[in-house]
């Protein structure tokens, strides 16, 4: 009971970055300055080469943090408030810069003093050690941190408070002749990266089968560099989706949903995302150029394409959703690249169209979840909630005449090239028009998912009038 009234009465010193929040605030300004102004890159030259502790004040004077929209550890916010009903004190101790650190403090209200780095001094390491030893004594506090860097402040200390550290630094921590703690919030495995990478959302490359289905060319050549493509255009969109996380952090963490992704819930490491995401984009480049520099091309354009909608076009209003029909059809470009299948104009005025409809669809319900909030601006679009009912009647006529567009192809005399009954064609207008009003009915009424096309392949509806279609288009096709 005295040793635990004698801890009671000793400081807790508590770090940020990995600690009190799951992310590191470092990263998160360079990515927020570089955000604002992609030029800001050669700004922070000379900042590099002057310092960790200079770096850091000038991204905290020239970022705006919004230490409400952090990532906070529970387990260590609740740490914290035990110790503070018990009589206790405590002092938020970081190698962020002071300016941050005292944002941070005051949002949460919870510490009786602040320190960071000054510009000047990086709080970090033996630095840091050395300060709490003078400004607690030695042995004199409770610490608690999550990196290596802390040994030494860990070893000053009466008590050592671990978050989530390894195993190979936990060893050295049990070493220490002081009292341990290991606080564990959840297990450090891969799966928030494997999440990040959506696979979900792979099923739109199944794009790249149409050219083959559409020409009704089914050998194993062209099924099998089709599946190679489908791989390499999943490896692109998720290495953009990782890319695009990052850059939105804080428009995610302002959403009830989206504040669940991996990386603004942080519980994956904005850096190791980046490094990944590199890897994947290198590899699949690779593979792309060795199989078709045609491909390869086509595979370049959707990553920047990508790219820039990510930075840049999602901000202007009907660029964005023609960005959005304008990727779904280049998958179906990329099928024909890689195996060689001429496209017809109206396979891509039919896509166009359809494509359009349903970005469209997307970026309503989008804005009727806004709506539904009382959020008249949308963060991170150029849109107010109000605009959901004008793309709403953009989606229904994209979608009307793309199924026109349908119709005038089966009148043609270009069908009978294909099919030797055009007339049970028909029957494929009339489901692709029937479940595009569904979709149309389902979002107005708020039950559709933030993507048709994910949503087409988890409901039975969309799956059975997917099953038609196909089986009339081999009757269509049999002679």
């Amino acid at each position: 009971m005295a040793g635990q009234k004698s801890n009671i009465q000793k400081t807790l010193v508590v770090d940020l970055d990995g600690t009190l929040i799951k992310t590191d605030i470092l990263y998160e300004s360079l990515i927020a300055y570089i955000k604002a102004n992609y030029l800001n890159i050669f700004r922070l030259l000379p900042k590099l080469i002057e310092g960790k502790a200079t770096l850091k004040r000038f991204l905290a004077l020239n970022t705006e943090l919004k230490p409400e929209l952090l990532p906070y550890n529970q387990d260590v916010t609740d740490y914290i408030l035990k110790h503070k009903k018990s009589g206790g004190r405590v002092a938020l101790v970081t190698a962020s810069d002071e300016f941050v650190a005292q944002s941070i403090g005051a949002h949460l209200g919870l510490f009786d003093t602040v320190f960071g780095s000054n510009g000047q001094v990086n709080l970090k390491g033996s630095v840091k050690a050395e300060f709490l030893s003078k400004e607690f004594g030695n042995a004199n506090y409770i610490y608690i941190g999550d990196a290596a860097a802390d040994l030494a402040s860990w070893k000053n200390s009466s008590k050592a408070v671990t978050v989530n550290i390894s195993n190979g630094l936990r060893q050295k921590v049990d070493a220490l002749q002081v009292e341990k703690l290991h606080i564990k919030t959840g297990s450090k495995t891969f799966s928030p990266y494997l999440t990040a990478l959506r696979p979900h959302q792979w099923l739109k490359n199944i794009l790249v089968f149409l050219p083959a289905l559409a020409g009704h060319k089914f050998d194993a050549h062209i099924l099998v560099t089709s599946a190679i493509a489908f791989g390499l255009m999943s490896l692109v969109a998720s290495s953009v989706y990782i890319i695009n996380d990052i850059i939105d952090l804080d428009a995610d963490r302002a959403h009830p949903r989206k504040s669940l992704r991996p990386f603004a819930s942080g519980n994956a490491n904005v850096v190791v995302g980046l490094v990944f995401s590199a890897l994947m984009i290198a590899i699949s480049f690779g593979i792309a150029t060795y199989y078709s520099k045609i491909f390869a091309a086509v595979l370049a354009a959707y990553f920047l394409t990508t790219c820039i909608y990510s930075l840049f076009l999602k901000k202007i209003i009907i660029v964005d959703v023609c960005v959005l029909a304008a990727l779904y059809t280049i998958r179906i470009v990329a099928g024909a690249a890689i195996t060689g299948i001429a496209l017809s104009s109206w396979l891509l005025s039919f896509a166009a169209f359809f494509f359009f409809s349903l970005a469209a669809v997307k970026r309503q319900v989008e804005l009727l979840d806004h709506g539904d909030r009382s959020e008249t601006v949308v963060r991170g679009r150029g849109y107010l909630s109000s605009d959901a009912n004008t793309l709403g009647t953009m989606a229904i006529s994209a979608g009307y005449v793309s199924v026109l567009i349908l119709a005038l192809y089966i009148s043609s005399e270009d069908v009978l090239q294909l099919y030797a009954h055009p007339e049970y064609l028909w029957g494929v207008c009339l489901a692709v028009f029937f479940w595009l009003n569904r979709v149309y009915i389902l979002t107005h009424r708020r039950l559709m998912n933030d993507d048709p096309v994910f949503f087409a392949a988890t409901d039975r509806v969309s799956l059975a009038l997917f099953g038609i279609i196909l089986a009339v288009l081999l009757f269509g096709a049999s002679s």
